[in-house]
């Protein structure tokens, strides 16, 4: 008889020991909170401690204790930082590096503590042992003064402690096991609610073999061939058939969250058993007018960990797809803040829907699953996945400011000494890089101020736990986050980054740790999961985005075919017409003007028009003021439109007229990509331009950076960002395999075979134009689709 075995319930000794112990309220004002220990530089301190133990030290031993219950087992598994395996006594020994004057402490953190128990615990088990010592060190970053707390416990003290710790979980343990079962038996008899289209099966079986293989998978595929739907589909299947524990669907905008909310909901409809969250922004979900995490200012902190397992344990029982308003509800029901509600939710779900930050951000990652140490079986669908290299960027990189210095040094004047001299010695840093600066200037070594920031970090912290209320606080606590944020950074550099300081045209001094090449930052975090699928319209070229999202050339690539018919798209270059910086007169604005009146008059419609700039969009609409004939109606985009004008705008393209309506956008921004206008909401759109950012030291930091690697520094700085955006805004236009419309692409740059090299397949066939010809083609176009409708 074959015993079948029995279902796994796997968690790490961190999050057990957190999720249990916690209780009280939630207290921002508390600089390092329960986790005192640093992130990046704490990992390098445990190396250094760990060497210079002696050879009965062993570093890094994984440990795991298997917990049996009736139908299933919990396997608690971590890392102990070490093990001192000496002739007299065993010690764990459990490692925190710490900016904090490690003097100030009167006795271990109780997690930390408690992870020590917990691989004391383990290894008296495995190793038959009576008694062991527990060790917790803490080591200053900076002057790497040790502290240990080291105590002495039998095995029959860590068994009654164990035990009455994993008594607290089980119950949630009960619920997984059960919700597992179900899941799994629903998923793999899910099918694919629709008929595939076509391009839509061969896309799902790539992802499915991707996932199966443990591989990354880039997919480039044109708007309306149903990605998510093609994505989130196999990536069900493959968790139904043991391929995958958890999957994150990663988006950059909120509508394409909205997206993967619906099509979840539209696989419930057809039998799927699967629960989602949706994670939002802390200012979204915030109740109060200002968010202030303290005990004092927001009722929902106070005793918010005393009450929020009962209202995980509800919601999770009662909801399958969380979204944002449910959260609200159960959050107001059972007086916890919302925001860290939701993030408590994710544990207990199957799927994750949330932003890019939520898993690489160093500062806003889910720490429960991408901490040092924790991995699993997580499935990653990075949707929009062109929008990564710039938010990668952003995460990865740190700035600090010489003003910023001196701003905080004014507020804390006269209030700690140790905190103005160690504020003094970064700002003369600074100084001196200063007068050597005329514009930009790339720098090889700064680790004399990151020295000094280290102290300054320590000290500013202690201050920061003692002093809970002055004026400019909340300043002084910003720059204390950037300070860590850049300490952090600092100890991943490598050669995917560039250091340089900048005088900016504000008169600001700026250090910045750039990230250009974020690949490894990214990769670090992916491999912590089992797949990912990168998807987009606009993955091209695909070496590209290879190149600075997985940095492997080998990965998975599928370029599917698009669904829509040829002869429903018209795609027209304009080739008297140029947005080249020296030929922005008002001769060549009027030409522009001339474009957009022939095609609102060519056929009565819903027309977006992108600018490369606000300056350029201006300079037209002042144009098109002078020269309107009241022949169409037109709006333009306002610069920092509030979420309300946004819908405004919008708006305007569900109005019935008519005459034809025209809105002015800015090529790259909020309106040239993640709206969905569909059918005669939208049947066409004019791009000025190829596109490329703006000549900054940042793009020519990028150019010669990728030059000095042997790639060519103009398309990875300037040609592939501009084309990108170009293809971005083209793909408002054909939204469904209903739709028809016409691309009209405003610059002789676009006849370029350069240029040509960087179209999606489907653009291969188009026509070249000018103001003498296109009305004729615009006419044949709107005659032959209305005559095929």
């Amino acid at each position: 008889m074959i015993l079948e075995e029995k279902k796994k319930i796997k968690l790490s000794v961190r999050n057990l020991v957190e999720f249990v112990m916690r209780g009280g309220d939630i207290d921002n004002r508390r600089t390092s909170g329960a986790d005192k220990d640093a992130m990046q530089a704490g990992s390098r301190i445990h190396r250094k401690i760990q060497r210079r133990m002696g050879a009965d030290y062993r570093a890094e031993v994984v440990l795991k204790h298997v917990v049996e219950e009736e139908n299933y087992q919990i396997v608690v598994e971590g890392r102990a930082d070490g093990i001192i395996e000496a002739a007299a006594e065993v010690t764990i020994d459990e490692i925190k590096g710490v900016y904090l004057d490690v003097n100030r402490l009167e006795e271990p953190v109780p997690v930390h503590l408690a992870q020590a128990l917990c691989y004391g615990y383990f290894y008296c088990c495995d190793k038959e042992l009576n008694q062991i010592g527990i060790q917790v060190t803490y080591c200053n970053i900076e002057t790497e003064e040790i502290r240990r707390f080291k105590q002495e416990k039998t095995f029959e003290e860590l068994t009654q402690w164990f035990e009455g710790l994993i008594h607290e979980y089980i119950k949630w343990a009960e619920y997984l096991y059960r919700h597992e079962l179900r899941r799994e038996e629903s998923l793999k008899e899910l099918e694919f609610p629709y008929a595939y289209r076509e391009g839509q099966k061969e896309l799902a079986v790539s992802v499915y073999r991707a996932i199966s293989r443990g591989r990354k998978l880039f997919i480039q595929a044109p708007t309306g061939i149903g990605k998510t739907l093609s994505t989130v589909y196999p990536s069900l299947k493959a968790m139904g058939e043991g391929y995958g524990e958890k999957l994150f669907y990663l988006t950059a905008k909120t509508i394409t969250r909205s997206v993967a909310e619906d099509c979840f909901a539209l696989l419930r409809e057809h039998g799927m058993f699967f629960t989602t969250v949706t994670i939002t922004a802390k200012e979204k979900l915030c109740p109060l007018d200002k968010t202030e995490c303290n005990p004092d200012a927001c009722p929902y902190a106070k005793g918010h960990y005393d009450r929020v397992n009962d209202a995980v344990y509800e919601i999770i029982h009662q909801e399958s797809g969380i979204t944002r308003e449910l959260v609200l509800q159960y959050a107001e029901q059972f007086q916890v803040c919302p925001f860290e509600f939701c993030l408590d939710i994710s544990n207990w779900v199957d799927g994750i829907i949330c932003d890019y930050n939520y898993v690489f951000d160093p500062n806003a990652r889910l720490k429960r699953y991408f901490a040092d140490g924790v991995a699993g079986d997580y499935l990653f669908l990075i949707d929009e996945a062109h929008n990564l290299v710039n938010r990668a960027r952003e995460m990865f990189s740190a700035v600090l400011v010489k003003e910023d210095i001196l701003t905080v040094k004014r507020i804390l004047k006269g209030k700690n000494k140790k905190v103005e001299r160690a504020l003094e010695r970064c700002n003369k840093n600074l100084l001196e890089w200063k007068r050597d600066c005329e514009g930009y200037q790339v720098l090889e070594e700064i680790s004399l101020l990151a020295s000094n920031l280290m102290g300054l970090f320590g000290e500013l912290e202690a201050f920061m736990e003692e002093e809970r209320e002055f004026a400019d606080r909340d300043l002084v606590l910003d720059f204390y986050f950037q300070v860590r944020h850049f300490l952090n950074m600092f100890e991943g550099l490598d050669e995917h980054y560039r250091v340089y300081t900048e005088l900016g045209n504000d008169g600001n001094f700026r250090l910045r740790l750039f990230c250009i090449d974020p690949s490894k930052c990214l990769s670090d975090c992916l491999e912590k999961g089992r797949g990912t699928v990168f998807f987009s319209a606009t993955l091209l070229p695909i070496r590209y985005y290879k190149k600075l999202l997985s940095g492997n050339l080998e990965d998975y690539a599928v370029y599917a075919q698009s669904p829509f018919a040829d002869e429903k798209r018209l795609l027209l270059i304009g080739s008297d017409v140029s947005s080249r910086y020296t030929r922005r007169t008002v001769s060549e604005y009027r030409k522009v003007v001339s474009y957009i009146e022939m095609l609102a008059q060519s056929h009565k419609g819903n027309y977006l028009v992108f600018f490369p700039s606000y300056s350029y969009m201006e300079a037209v609409r002042r144009q098109l003021e002078e020269l309107y004939d009241g022949s169409f109606l037109w709006r333009s985009q306002e610069n920092r439109m509030t979420e309300e004008a946004r819908e405004d705008f919008l708006a305007d393209f569900e109005t019935e007229r008519q005459q034809s309506f025209v809105g002015l956008c800015v090529l790259g921004g909020i309106f040239s990509e993640g709206i969905d206008l569909k059918a005669e909401r939208l049947e066409g759109a004019i791009i000025v331009g190829t596109g490329l950012p703006m000549v900054c030291t940042e793009q020519e930091i990028l150019k010669n950076y990728f030059e000095e690697k042997g790639e060519n520094g103009y398309d990875f700085a300037y040609q592939y960002p501009g084309m990108n955006k170009v293809m971005q805004a083209a793909g408002r236009v054909i939204r469904t395999v209903d739709d028809r419309g016409v691309i009209l692409l405003l610059d002789d740059r676009f006849l370029r075979p350069d240029i040509q090299e960087m179209f999606p397949r489907e653009w291969s066939e188009y026509g070249s134009v000018t103001r003498a010809t296109v009305t004729g083609w615009l006419e044949r176009f709107w005659d032959e689709t209305t005559a095929s409708q």
